[in-house]
C-alpha cells in the first residue's frame, strides 16, 4: 500500500503517522523556538501535553464525522476557561492558540498530495514563528511597572539621569519611561519602564 494512501486513512497506523508529524512540529515550535526566545520552562509541559491531547481528541472524533461540532466545542471550552489560573502574556496565549491550531490541522487536514501538503503547511507554521521571533521581537520593547521614590528625577531636565537610574535598578537598558501616577505627599510614583530584553 502506498505511503500517501496509508497516511490519509482512518486507521491506527494513519493516526500514528500523523501524530509523529504533529509531535515533531510541536517540538520545533515549542522547544526550539518558543523556549529559546522566552526561556519559560514551566510552560513546556502544558504546551506539549495540550498539543498531544487535542490531536488525539480531534483524530478520534473525526472517525464519527462530527468535525464541525467538535471544532466549535473545543474552541468554546478554551474560550470559557481562558486559563484564568495562570498569568499568561499575549505572546504565551498566541503560542497556546498556535499549539491548538497545529494539532487540529495535523489531525484533520486531508489535502492531496498529503506528504507535500503536510510539509508545506507545517513549514509555514514553523517559518512564520521563527521569522516573527527573530526579526520582529528585536524591535519590540517589554514593559514593566515599578514603584520609584526619587520624584525629583521626573523633571524633563533629568531625563538622562532617570533612565540611567532605572537601568541600574532593573538591570535592563531602559529606553523609555511613562508616569502612571504620582503621590506627591509620599514622594513616590508608579512608572512603566520600557526596554528590550537581553538575549
Amino acid at each position: 500500500m502506498p505511503f500517501e494512501s496509508l497516511a490519509t486513512e482512518d486507521t491506527l497506523t494513519s493516526i500514528m503517522i500523523r501524530f509523529c508529524v504533529n509531535i515533531t512540529v510541536l517540538f520545533i515550535l515549542i522547544r526550539m523556538i518558543y523556549y529559546r526566545f522566552s526561556k519559560k520552562p514551566e510552560y513546556l509541559f502544558s504546551f506539549f501535553l495540550m498539543g498531544i491531547v487535542i490531536f488525539f481528541i480531534c483524530s478520534i472524533l473525526e472517525t464519527v464525522d462530527i468535525q464541525l461540532g467538535m471544532a466549535l466545542g473545543l474552541f468554546a471550552i478554551f474560550a470559557i476557561l481562558r486559563f484564568r489560573t495562570v498569568n499568561y502574556t499575549v505572546k504565551d496565549m498566541t503560542y497556546v492558540f498556535t499549539v491548538i491550531g497545529v494539532s487540529v490541522v495535523n489531525s484533520q487536514a486531508n489535502i492531496a498530495p498529503p506528504v507535500l501538503a503536510s510539509v508545506t503547511i507545517n513549514g509555514i507554521f514553523i517559518a512564520g514563528a521563527l521569522f516573527l521571533e527573530v526579526f520582529l521581537s528585536k524591535r519590540l520593547m517589554v514593559s514593566q511597572t515599578i514603584i520609584y521614590n526619587k520624584t525629583e528625577f521626573l523633571k524633563p531636565d533629568f531625563r538622562k539621569e532617570l533612565l540611567k537610574e532605572l537601568s541600574e535598578f532593573t538591570g535592563q537598558n531602559v529606553e523609555k519611561v511613562r508616569i502612571i501616577k504620582a503621590d506627591v505627599a509620599k514622594c513616590t510614583c508608579e512608572l512603566e519602564v520600557f526596554y528590550r530584553e537581553k538575549d
